[in-house]
Formats: C-alpha cells, sequence, structure tokens
C-alpha cells in the first residue's frame, strides 16, 4: 500500500498548478506516456503505477470518465515504450515459436519450428506486398503454420491439394469446426499454393465439408436496443449509436477516421471494408453533437502526441508512401484512439491506434446483461438488427444490400424473417381455446 500512495504523489507533484479533480483522462495519458518514455521501472512496477492512478480516480475520486478509461490496455502494455525499437519489434514468425499446442494436440517443437520458419516467412511478406490487413497476415500466418505442422513435412515444395483435402476432412471430422473456420483454412492454403507458391491448387475434388447449419442472426427489438443504450455512456455509448445507426461492423467502427465523417451530408464513409468495398452509410442524427465532441477530443490528444514527439498513426503503405506527411494530420487520427501509444509490430514505430475492438465488446456485453436481455446479443446483433429495422420500415431489400455493403443479395435476405416468418402470421391454437 505505501507504494500505491507513493505512485500517486508522483503522479500528483508532475502537476502542481492544477487541482486534482479538474483532471482528465489527458492528464493521465500525459503522465504514463512520459513514464513510459523516461523512467526505468521494471513491467511491473509500471502496471503498479497504472492501478496506482485507476485507484486514485476511479475508487476515491470517483470521476465520471475514470470507468471509461481503457486502464486494462496500459495494464497489459507493460510499459511498451521501454525497449527499443530492435526489441519490440520483432517479426512475426518469431512468435510461431511461441504457438504452444497447434490444433489443441502437440507442441511446436524448434526443428519443425526452424524447417518451416523460411516458408511462413515467405507467406508473411506476399501478404504484406498486397497489403492485407494484420489480422489476415495473423489469420493466414496460423492455418499455414498449422497446415505445415499437421502434415511434417521434409520440403513443403511437394505439398499439394491432395495434402490440402486431408487436412480440410481433418478439421470437418476430427476437430467439428463450422463451415466458416474450415473456409477460413480454405482461403489460406488457397493463398499459400496460388499467391506465393505460384501453382494451381488441384486434386482437391470433393473434399468433405463442415456441416452447414441454418442458424438466423439475433435481432433486438426496438425498446431492447433503448435498454441497451441505457446501460451505456460516453464513448461506449457513442460507438454502440453508430453500429446500430448506421449497420457498421466492430471493426469498421474502430477503424473509423476523422475524415470518413461528413456532418454535412450525414455520411460516414466505409473504406476499404470486407471484400475491399467501400460505401456509404446514414450518420444517425441524435449522434452527432456526441461525434463532434470525440472528434475534438481526438483533436486535443493529437496534439499532445505531436508535442511528445508522436502523433503519426497507421497508413496503408500505398498512402504512406505517396504523402509522407499525412500519416501526422488529422484528418487521418482514428476517431476512437486507443488509450496508449504503442509499438506497431509490423514496423516498430511507436504510434497511436484504434481502441481495440474486445474494450467494445466488452462493455455491450455487460450492458445487455445489465439491461436484463436473455438473447445472445454482441456487438454484431446491432448490424443485424439495423438491417431488420429498416426492412420493417418499409425499405427495399437493394437499399438495405448497399448500406451492409454485400455482394450478393441472398446474404441481405436472411434479414427478411422477422417479416416472413410463418410463426409470426399464424395465431397460436393455444389463443383459441
Amino acid at each position: 500500500m505505501p507504494w500505491y500512495v507513493l505512485r500517486t504523489q508522483h503522479y500528483i507533484a508532475e502537476f502542481p498548478d492544477e487541482h486534482i479533480r479538474t483532471h482528465t483522462p489527458y492528464h493521465v495519458e500525459q503522465f504514463l506516456t512520459k513514464s513510459g518514455r523516461e523512467t526505468k521501472l521494471s513491467a511491473w512496477q509500471f502496471g503498479q503505477v497504472v492501478d496506482a492512478i485507476r485507484i486514485l480516480f476511479s475508487l476515491a475520486l470517483k470521476l465520471s470518465w475514470a470507468s471509461d478509461f481503457d486502464w486494462d490496455y496500459w495494464r497489459m502494455s507493460a510499459k511498451p515504450l521501454e525497449a527499443s525499437h530492435a526489441t519490440v519489434a520483432r517479426d512475426y514468425t518469431n512468435a510461431l515459436e511461441g504457438l504452444a499446442a497447434l490444433d489443441g494436440e502437440e507442441r511446436c517443437d524448434h526443428t519443425l519450428y526452424t524447417r518451416y520458419q523460411p516458408a511462413i516467412t515467405e507467406v508473411v511478406r506476399a501478404i504484406r506486398l498486397k497489403n492485407y490487413s494484420i489480422r489476415t497476415e495473423q489469420t493466414y500466418q496460423g492455418w499455414v503454420s498449422r497446415f505445415f505442422y499437421f502434415h511434417k513435412p521434409d520440403d513443403v515444395s511437394g505439398l499439394t491439394g491432395r495434402h490440402v483435402k486431408q487436412y480440410l476432412e481433418y478439421l470437418a471430422l476430427k476437430r467439428n469446426v463450422s463451415i466458416s473456420t474450415q473456409k477460413q483454412a480454405l482461403n489460406a492454403l488457397a493463398f499459400l499454393f496460388n499467391q506465393v507458391w505460384q501453382k494451381p491448387l488441384d486434386d482437391l475434388d470433393e473434399f468433405i465439408g463442415a456441416k452447414r447449419q441454418r442458424k438466423l442472426p439475433v435481432v433486438l427489438s426496438r425498446e431492447e436496443v433503448r435498454r441497451i443504450f441505457q446501460q451505456l455512456k460516453g464513448t461506449h455509448h457513442l460507438m454502440a449509436g453508430l453500429l446500430y445507426g448506421g449497420g457498421l461492423r466492430l471493426m469498421e467502427c474502430v477503424t473509423l477516421r476523422v475524415l470518413d465523417v461528413d456532418f454535412d451530408y450525414n455520411q460516414l464513409h466505409i473504406r476499404n471494408a470486407k471484400g475491399g468495398k467501400d460505401r456509404v452509410v446514414p450518420l444517425p442524427e441524435r449522434f452527432k453533437d456526441a461525434l463532434k465532441e470525440q472528434i475534438a477530443k481526438v483533436e486535443r490528444l493529437h496534439q499532445i502526441d505531436l508535442r511528445n514527439g508522436f502523433g503519426e498513426v497507421y497508413l496503408p503503405e500505398s498512402l504512406s508512401q505517396k504523402y509522407q506527411q499525412a500519416a501526422k494530420e488529422l484528418r487521418w487520427q482514428y476517431v476512437f484512439p486507443a488509450s496508449a501509444v504503442g509499438v506497431d509490430p509490423r514496423t516498430g514505430v511507436i504510434r497511436r491506434h484504434h481502441l481495440h475492438e474486445t474494450s467494445l465488446q466488452k462493455i455491450i456485453r455487460r450492458a445487455v446483461k445489465q439491461a436484463g436481455i436473455t438473447k445472445h446479443a454482441t456487438s454484431h446483433t446491432f448490424r443485424h438488427s439495423f438491417a431488420t429495422h429498416l426492412l420493417e420500415s418499409g425499405y427495399d431489400i437493394r437499399t438495405v444490400q448497399e448500406l451492409l455493403g454485400h455482394s450478393d443479395v441472398s446474404t441481405t435476405m436472411i434479414y427478411t424473417h422477422v417479416l416472413n416468418t410463418p410463426g409470426i402470421s399464424v395465431r397460436s391454437p393455444a389463443d383459441m381455446i
């Protein structure tokens, strides 16, 4: 306990001319950033600093913004600025050595890791050349690694479509994966054969697919949406409002940038979404003021970052090369930035990323529970509800398809289940007696 008091005293001493109750998240940001860059605290000591400040504002002073502050991000970061770029910016292939249990079966021993590392590095290089997202890189890398370790070939170049078929059937029959998981594995292996090795993926024929189960999307009623919104506040309330009000996917929301918001036309520009498509969705009128305040906060935070020698944001390779100063411009900053600057795992550059999506997911799960809703509602349920409520309001299916960014209208048709489900139009015999 004395150490927590000491950490708190150090924090207060950093701002001698300001009363502690007037502090904002930006004071905490500034102090933790400075501590991470200049002090010689170990990781656990830095975590102690974070906990001390959290106790001060959340439990002692009980300031409203403290409940929305992403303390967990800082706690888990364990002083991300302490190490040099050389020690932090490891290539993703080095992380493969830490794969503890591929497919839940065996450990990745060092011999296999060394044998397959060049091939996996080649996959990562091809993905980055095509400017795929970091999550696609992680996903494809994981499936290719599992594929190699499943067959354990002496030379991976000898693998063929027959080996892919065996692995896909193993996933379906032994691992009991869903059809979407099996398709994800197939996409990764198709990328390996077609894009990396430049040889067609043949000999697949008809492989045993995972069982397809027809599942209707979970949809919230308008009243249920209102009840959930009542449990949300601050940034998370705004983000949930955009998920529902514009039909955004989770990652489309957290990666929204300042230049994507058009207040004059009440639109949000969703760039490079699923399938590499752009689209425009409505900006809910009720959230305009909150969004303007959020962008004003982003501007203030950006100025602090610039003064501290940061202020850069991730841009796709093509944009960063064409507009070399754009990464430090306000318009390219994320609307929902992370609480801390961090190290880009690809380049080692210290920059401020967007808010981690799990933060919003956890808050929404908690809000659903607090609202007394028993449906299995998640952040994606707001998108389902957006589409269904538009159809209920009389909008045509093609308009909804455009707003959702679906390539095929058949994908959008699943939301008509609320309108034409026989169980709704048929009167129960229990009500006729």
